[in-house]
């Protein structure tokens, strides 16, 4: 049986008490009644009531004071003031106080149960989406970061916490645990979120091209230099510039970083004017912060301005139980991707996912998810098809060769193929999973 709401209805005038009473009792509302200020805040004290209807002027305390009075016990709980002194004045003062109508004397019953009925529903929606919205933001990523682990909430809240500032910050973490993420959250949350954020592995770049890429060049600066070119310092002009691995940056090249940090300027390869930069650094390594200060190819200098506020982004194996909840992100990608929202991840799979063992973290777990989406047989990601045995395929091969360049070769003609499997053929589609257009994958089909 479904509840009824209970209305507290306070009125001072007897013959109006039991009227309203009667009629919002035959309407099948639950009234509790008070007839004067003082039993009124009785009343409030002992709750049990979904909304309440006060009287202007009564003695012991009048409307205002007890719709004050209810606000602090129950501030989500509708008011209405009813008043014989209908002054725009006393109006204003019952919505200012947070009362959600103001009716004046004399009172259309059925306008009344009207209002009641409408704030209640009104009361109802409100709570109903503070659930939703509170339960988005509990389960909701962080820009991409997923998780209720402890670890990551540390992680996240002391991103969200220097965001706002203008320090250089070090992300330390292992390979696929989400630096780059977590360093585009801090710029967009951060003053500087409408400008440029630039980021730069230093770990892919070869040595002797890693400074041209950063700070630039001036024309005729090298044989081949046709042209003056930028760097992403200055590219990141405003914003926020990104140098991933930076643990792997040499040490000659690590002074001028340092110099453009101190002195907020530098000079492009081949000229001799400075050029000033106004650019946020967020660095990151995956070494951990005692091997990056005692290493004798990091410079001491360097580290201690780099490291003034250092988060740490905990790997996969410490935060097992935010698994499943990765897992369900991940897929919720794939099941848009394939257009299948029934794809799903049997028990038996998420378990064995659990206990998996992830070197490469999250991203290693994307991965391994992705390519299950992709070659599922139905609509059920089972254990085989994550351990990649539910029949021989030519991935299979792959590990057995050797050759960096010739696997990645091997390895990208055995995508290609599948997904064109998985899409009946479609190369429109293919491309569109593989993010590669329509004319590449004529190429890499030849």
């Amino acid at each position: 049986m479904e509840k009824k709401d209970t209305v507290l209805l306070v009125e001072d005038r007897l013959s109006l008490l039991r009227t309203f009473k009667e009629n919002l009792e035959g309407s099948d509302f639950n009234v509790i009644t008070a007839s004067d200020g003082l039993e009124g805040k009785k009343r409030i004290e002992e709750g049990n009531y979904d909304i309440a209807v006060f009287d202007y002027k009564m003695a012991g305390a009048d409307g205002i004071e007890l719709l004050k009075y209810s606000k602090e016990f129950y501030p989500t709980v509708p008011v209405i003031i009813i008043t014989a002194y209908g002054s725009v004045e006393s109006a204003v003062e019952a919505m200012k106080s947070g009362a959600y109508d103001f009716i004046t004397k004399p009172v259309d019953v059925e306008h009344l149960i009207h209002i009641i009925s409408n704030a209640l529903e009104t009361s109802r929606m409100s709570r109903v989406e503070k659930v939703l919205k509170d339960d988005f933001l509990r389960h909701s990523p962080f820009f991409g970061i997923v998780g209720e682990s402890e670890a990551i909430k540390k992680a996240v809240e002391e991103a969200k916490r220097v965001a706002s500032l203008d320090n250089t910050v070090l992300l330390i973490g292992e390979t696929g645990t989400g630096k780059e993420l977590f360093a585009r959250a801090i710029h967009t949350l951060s003053q500087r979120k409408n400008n440029p954020f630039v980021a730069v592995n230093c770990a892919a770049i070869p040595e002797t091209l890693l400074e041209n890429e950063l700070f630039g060049h001036e024309k005729g600066a090298y044989t081949g230099a046709y042209e003056s070119r930028i760097g992403k310092f200055e590219l990141a002009q405003k914003g926020t510039l990104f140098l991933d691995e930076i643990g792997e940056m040499h040490p000659d090249l690590q002074a001028k970083i340092l110099r453009v940090i101190e002195e907020k300027k530098f000079m492009r390869i081949g000229s001799n004017r400075s050029v000033s930069v106004d650019v946020r650094l967020i660095c990151a390594t995956n070494r951990k912060l005692e091997d990056l200060q005692s290493s004798s190819s990091f410079r001491k200098d360097l580290f201690y301005r780099i490291s003034n506020f250092p988060i740490v982004l905990p790997p996969l194996s410490e935060r097992r139980e935010d698994i499943p909840l990765l897992a369900e992100h991940i897929l919720s990608k794939w099941r848009r991707e394939l257009h299948n929202p029934r794809l799903s991840l049997s028990k038996e799979a998420v378990e064995f996912l659990i206990k998996e063992n992830f070197p490469g973290n999250v991203r290693e777990l994307f991965n391994r998810i992705e390519r299950a989406a992709i070659l599922v047989k139905g609509d059920v990601i089972k254990e085989e098809d994550l351990r990649g045995r539910a029949k021989p395929d030519p991935l299979t091969n792959l590990l057995s060769i050797e050759d960096p360049e010739e696997f990645l070769k091997e390895e990208l003609k055995w995508r290609i193929k599948e997904v064109l499997k998985r899409c009946d053929g479609d190369k429109k589609r293919a491309c569109e999973l593989l993010k590669i257009p329509v004319s590449k994958i004529e190429d890499l089909l030849k």
